[in-house]
């Protein structure tokens, strides 16, 4: 049972409300947030209608701000933000969806000048421009706005959408624009798609950046700006309306060559049924011109494939996709589908060719992730020469992994960490060095067969005197 001194809501509300009015008065002292909360509570007390005055304050206050926020002192700010649109939503919405969505709004309205004072580097603001966005939906469907109105919003944030605060915003704001709404957008869109920006005289025009072209100046910005928000709110129109050949028409013939691009196409036009369309697409790609083909490509190839009941192809590019870049997706994808005993002859073969790929790390980073210790201890042991120790970062963890069952593996793992340390004289890792060779000494112990590797004695004794004079690495190990 709890103590009557455990801080819950039961023992507090034993303290009486004149108690509790006077710690919160005392706790809020100092506390500019705390004093925005209470606030915000007693005009919440009133009614929806003084609750909303009370938010529209604040958010005035927060757009007229100018004090730049770092990431030591964003916390307040954040915490000042959720809790704005959480009275929106928790306070205003259930009694007044109209006055909610108004409010909403203009929280959105927020993003632009509270990012060009914030540092944002871990993307916990800008999360919360994005719930909001997503309760734009919710409130709109309420609220029941004009269709027009609503379009012409939504095409007025989209030309505001320079830190991506309104991503999504057509697919999210669509239910409640109707068919009707929609359609209405989409006019607006296409009208701002012939309406260029003007020109100015040129010894009127204003330089704000420079770039490999040259001076970049504003008009030219706001024109590309212009373009943009066009393209890509015709493709999210398209996908409203499931108009597939409308999205193809967004992308010149040239640009639905490239992969990822021939892959979104091909995807669309899958779920619209059209699946030797799809084919043409992914087909006539620009595969052979790209050094990596992204994951989406083939994906997209592999369920057009098996749409046209390809298997065999689709099979047969399963163990070539794992063959370019061991992909043990493909792998476990191409395995599955084989006959009883087939997937085991299949799956030796497969090892085989990841120990013979020409990229040393991939290969390893495929036989740890498979998993399969045994191959990736003996391709360290076989390809030790190639080991680069510059790559302590995946090194590291695959010693620790390798180091219980295979200790000559781990050995050598931790050896080329090393070796590169003191080779480049990389000061600033001596002391990780250090306790690389001390585990070493250590895994040395339950290596009965150094086999192709030099015996831990031998190397030790080379090392000093290959690099006897490196007194910041060896006081860290004779110390």
């Amino acid at each position: 049972m709890a103590s009557k001194s455990t801080l819950n809501a039961k023992n507090l509300e034993a303290l009486g409300a004149e108690r509790l009015a006077q710690l919160l008065i005392e706790i809020s002292t100092g506390d500019a947030a705390a004093k925005r909360k209470l606030r915000l509570a007693l005009a919440g007390a009133e009614g929806p209608r003084e609750a909303a005055r009370e938010i529209t304050k604040r958010l005035t206050s927060i757009a007229k701000a100018r004090t730049f926020v770092n990431w030591q002192n964003r916390k307040p700010l954040v915490k000042d933000l959720q809790t704005q649109r959480s009275a929106i939503m928790e306070q205003i919405a259930p009694h007044d969806p109209g006055e909610a969505l108004a409010l909403l709004w203009r929280f959105m309205g927020l993003a632009t000048p509270v990012f060009e004072r914030c540092d944002d580097s871990s993307g916990t603001v800008i999360d919360i421009f994005h719930q909001a966005c997503a309760d734009l939906g919710e409130l709109a469907k309420a609220a029941d706005p004009a269709p027009e109105a609503l379009a012409r919003q939504v095409l007025d944030a989209l030309q505001d959408n320079g830190f991506g605060q309104y991503d999504g915003l057509i697919a999210i704001i669509a239910p409640a624009l109707g068919p009707e709404g929609v359609a209405h957008l989409k006019g607006l869109v296409e009208e701002l798609g012939r309406t260029p920006v003007p020109v100015p005289p040129k010894s009127e025009w204003q330089a704000v950046g420079w770039g490999s072209g040259g001076t970049r100046y504003a008009h030219e910005m706001e024109e590309r700006a212009r373009q943009s928000t066009v393209e890509m709110a015709l493709k999210d129109i398209a996908d409203v309306q499931g108009d597939v050949d409308g999205f193809i028409a967004q992308y010149d013939p040239k640009t639905r060559k490239v992969p990822k691009i021939a892959a979104e196409i091909a995807q669309r036009l899958l779920a619209a049924g059209r699946a030797g369309d799809a084919l043409g697409f992914i087909e006539r790609a620009d595969v052979k011109e790209v050094r990596w083909i992204p994951s989406e490509w083939q994906d997209a190839r592999l369920a057009v494939l098996e749409a046209l009941d390809r298997k065999d192809e689709a099979q047969a590019f399963r163990w070539a996709c794992f063959e370019r870049d061991l992909s043990g997706e493909h792998l476990r994808a191409n395995l599955k589908r084989l006959p009883d005993f087939d997937d085991i002859e299949a799956e030796e073969r497969a090892m085989a060719n990841a120990a013979a790929h020409p990229d040393l790390l991939t290969a390893l980073a495929f036989f740890l992730n498979w998993p399969s210790l045994a191959h990736a201890a003996q391709l360290l042991i076989d390809r030790q020469d190639e080991v680069d120790g510059d790559h302590y970062e995946f090194l590291a963890p695959a010693a620790e992994t390798l180091a219980e069952k295979h200790p000559l593996a781990a050995t050598v793992a931790l050896r080329a960490m090393i070796d590169f340390t003191l080779n480049e004289a990389r000061q600033k890792r001596y002391g990780y060095a250090a306790q690389h060779l001390v585990a070493c000494a250590d895994l040395a112990r339950r290596i009965e067969d150094f086999g192709p590797v030099e015996p831990h004695q031998a190397y030790a004794a080379r090392l000093k005197a290959e690099h006897g004079k490196k007194t910041g690495f060896w006081s860290r190990i004779d110390g």
